[in-house]
């Protein structure tokens, strides 16, 4: 669905994206991730032929960039961070009329319409002034106008940017919908977002792909989080004996209850400290209620692909 090759854009002041290469299947959900000025938008705009490349390869779904264009534009949903609305017009109109814009041929696009309000969750407020509504529903529309002409590749650039948690949630549940029947490829800062909506994502920091792979792998890249135990012991002297275990770095008590006491225990890197420290709690004797590994989570992929 998505070929780029040696994909780089250069300004004067130097190279904003710097030969990057990657591809995105038919049907996948992908996330796009990078810190700031990492080259996320700038990316998504040569994908969607607003912004011509310097150099490099860009091929959707079959159409090849900058010459076929018009058809990209055609096979492409682009909604970008900040949605160019009309706040005078009201939502049905304002779709009409970008359908219009868009080519749907004119017996369709009533049609279309109606079909893109009720995915959207607009039909309700079809009729009012866009300008009126809420931040939430102007996304809605945004999304509604990146659908009306039936793309099969959707580009949303930072969808959910100033949404509350409630509209967050409701907008996260529409794209996982979307996602169905169609490519999506999404740039978003929230990475729980892409956990729940995405099963690959791409890393891209300092205008350089870090990584793109499925979630899985991506968090085995990882040391996983740190040991939690919960024993019955003396604080002090359980926290004394874990420290003397060899591949221990540090001990943290995180709380106590009568005699119980809760200990977060990290281990030194790339070290499993799992089976010594099972082994010293047998060897203790200490009554064990709780033993778990935290999960390497994508934030912390994110954290050690893209630090200075």
């Amino acid at each position: 669905m998505i070929q780029v090759e040696n994909l780089t854009k250069r300004y004067a002041g130097g190279e904003a994206v710097r030969g990057i290469s990657f591809s995105v299947e038919k049907g996948e959900v992908v996330g796009f991730l990078g810190p700031n000025g990492a080259g996320k938008s700038t990316t998504m705009r040569m994908l969607t032929g607003y912004l011509p490349a310097t150099d490099g390869k860009i091929e959707i779904a079959g159409a090849k960039l900058p010459n076929e264009s018009l058809l990209v534009r055609q096979r492409i949903g682009y909604m970008p961070e900040n949605v160019p609305l009309y706040p005078e017009m009201r939502v049905e109109e304002f779709l009409e009329y970008r359908g219009r814009l868009k080519r749907v041929p004119a017996r369709e696009i009533s049609h279309r319409v109606g079909l893109v309000l009720d995915q959207c969750g607009l039909t309700d407020v079809r009729g009012k002034i866009i300008g009126a509504l809420s931040k939430g529903y102007r996304q809605r529309v945004g999304l509604a106008d990146a659908l009306i002409h039936n793309p099969v590749l959707l580009i949303l650039d930072e969808p959910t940017a100033g949404l509350d948690p409630h509209q967050i949630r409701s907008f996260r549940e529409l794209i996982k919908e979307l996602g169905k029947d169609r490519t999506i490829l999404l740039s978003t800062h929230i990475l729980s977002e892409v956990e729940m909506v995405c099963r690959r994502a791409i890393i891209i920091n300092r205008g350089k792909i870090e990584a793109s792979d499925t979630l899985a792998n991506l968090e085995k890249r990882v040391q996983a989080g740190a040991l939690q135990i919960e024993v019955k012991a003396d604080s002090v002297r359980a926290k004394e004996k874990l420290l003397q275990l060899p591949d221990v770095a540090v001990v943290n008590e995180l709380a106590q209850a009568g005699e119980w006491v809760f200990f977060e225990v990290t281990a030194s890197p790339g070290k499993d400290i799992r089976g010594e420290v099972d082994l010293l709690i047998k060897k203790e004797n200490w009554p064990l209620r709780e033993f778990r590994r935290e999960k390497a989570r994508l934030e912390d992929v994110f954290v050690e692909l893209t630090q200075d």
